[in-house]
Order: C-alpha cells, then sequence, then structure tokens
C-alpha cells in the first residue's frame, strides 16, 4: 500500500531550511522479491529501489535522479483489483528515464489511467535554479493532472490528503519534526523521521477506510490503521527520507527489512548534487 508525507518549498528563506523533506513507507508482502535502492539506469543517474515480482521487474514505488526528477506512487486501496491490469511500478520508472516535464508527463499518463489498478502518482522538477515544481495525478479522481503550491502534503491509499485518520496523526508527527528541523543536525532529523514512519499506533475508528475498503481491509483493518503496518506476512517493509537542502545537495537515507524478518533492519544512506 504505502504512505508518503512531505513539504516542498523551492525558495526557503533560511539557508538551514530544506528545499524538500520526504518521508515515505513501503507496505508490500515479505515475499515479493525486490531490490534495496541502488544507482541504475544509462549513466547510473536513477536512484531506486526495484520491484523483481515477475511480469513486473524494473517497476519501483519511489526515485529521484541526479537531473532532479523525483516520482512517488502509492496504490489506491480497492476492494477488488483487475488481474490483467499493468503494473504501477513502471509509472515511477518510465519518468525518471523520459525526457518529459512533470506535468507532461502526467498528463500524458491521465490518458491512458484506466490501463491500471487505482494508483495515486507525484512527479517532481527539483532544479536549484528554475525552482521545484511538484504535481499529482490519481486515476480514481479529477481527471487532469495538478501542479501543487509549496506545502505540506500526506498521501496514502486514497487521493492526495484524503482525512484518513492514520494520515491526519502521521502528517501531525511529520510537522513535528520538520518544524525542529533547521536546529537538528541532519542525522537526527533523519533519526526522528524514521520514527515517525515506524508508529504502529492504529488510528481507529476510521469510518473512511472501512469504507473504501470494505470486505478487503476488514480482516486486517487493526493492523492497517496504522502508520507502519505491521501483519503477517505483510506490511511495512522499506522506510525511506529524502532531504534535498536550499544548494541541491541530495540526503537519501532507506532503511529496508531483511530476509522477510521484521525483526532484522538495514539503514543505507547515499548522498549526491543535483546536476539541475
Amino acid at each position: 500500500m504505502c504512505i508518503i508525507f512531505f513539504k516542498f518549498d523551492p525558495r526557503p528563506v533560511s539557508k538551514n531550511a530544506y528545499r524538500l523533506i520526504l518521508a515515505s513507507n513501503r507496505d508490500e508482502f515479505y515475499h515479493r522479491p525486490s531490490k534495496v535502492a541502488e544507482f541504475w539506469g544509462n549513466n547510473n543517474e536513477i536512484l531506486s529501489g526495484l520491484d523483481m515480482e515477475e511480469g513486473k521487474e524494473g517497476g519501483t514505488w519511489l526515485g529521484i535522479s541526479t537531473r532532479g526528477k523525483l516520482a512517488a506512487l502509492t496504490n489506491y486501496l480497492q476492494p477488488r483489483q483487475d488481474p490483467d491490469a499493468r503494473g504501477r511500478g513502471e509509472l515511477v520508472a518510465h519518468f525518471l528515464t523520459a525526457d518529459m516535464d512533470s506535468f507532461s508527463y502526467l498528463k500524458k499518463v491521465s490518458t491512458e489511467g484506466h490501463l491500471y489498478n487505482g494508483f495515486n502518482l507525484l512527479a517532481a522538477d527539483l532544479s536549484t535554479e528554475k525552482g521545484d515544481v511538484f504535481c499529482y495525478y490519481g486515476n480514481q479522481g479529477e481527471p487532469e493532472p495538478i501542479v501543487l503550491a509549496p506545502g505540506t502534503y500526506g498521501l496514502s491509499n486514497a487521493l492526495l490528503d484524503t482525512p484518513w485518520r492514520k494520515l491526519c496523526f502521521g502528517k501531525r508527527l511529520f510537522l513535528e519534526a520538520v518544524e525542529r528541523s533547521q536546529a537538528l543536525p541532519k542525522e537526527v532529523l533523519v533519526a526522528q523521521l524514521l520514527d515517525v514512519l515506524n508508529n504502529e499506533e492504529a488510528q481507529l475508528p476510521d469510518p473512511a477506510i472501512e469504507d473504501q475498503g470494505r470486505e478487503y481491509v476488514q480482516p486486517i483493518l487493526s493492523k492497517y490503521a496504522a502508520v507502519c503496518v505491521r501483519c503477517p506476512g505483510y506490511g511495512t517493509r522499506t522506510n525511506t527520507v529524502i532531504l534535498v537542502d536550499v544548494d541541491g545537495h541530495v540526503t537519501f537515507t532507506e532503511r529496508s527489512m531483511l530476509d522477510k524478518d521484521p525483526s532484522r533492519w538495514e539503514t543505507r544512506t547515499h548522498e549526491f548534487t543535483l546536476q539541475s
């Protein structure tokens, strides 16, 4: 499923502020094969994890490139899925490798949205010179993509900023960390954001989740209604924090579950400077 919190401000007043702070969880079956985040692409310019599920190989849920392209995906909670639909992870990978701006890409995707099960897609162009642009499209919502105003957003498995209780709760914790960000060493900020992503407090009751997910979500509702999902064989298996400072320096921290074991994790950090 997944959940994403992010704040962006292309022109922060303070030199100590961040242009982007993003914290994201990937929720997936533990047995689904995938690769941890590494650089790939023609010039090793793209950084993302990769789905290795048969028939879905090469898709991803979140990625960023040294050229300043960023994309992130969440599934839209539906009681029934079309087993023959196209793999949604290709939507992120295609943007990261395409020579299209974020709005034009989402405009193209909006004409093909019916080919996929429900999804939400964030696409961004990060440019130190021109200013950062974030766009959003969900194939269960409005027919056209939108350009987002600078601010703080939350995205789970409904449309952008739909006030599910777990999203509102997580967004509040995220904002508390963000408001302290300028006074904190980067490593401490990352640790606090990882704490937000690993909060397992169920936010119930939540009729909105029940209405949308119906019989599919009922058996796992007590676990699913938390920022960090922890069910037998399914749940949060990757935490990612992305920071972009005023000079375009990117810090990408990924915490990944090892060997399908929720008690074993590995944390890796990649750093680079945007070329745009």
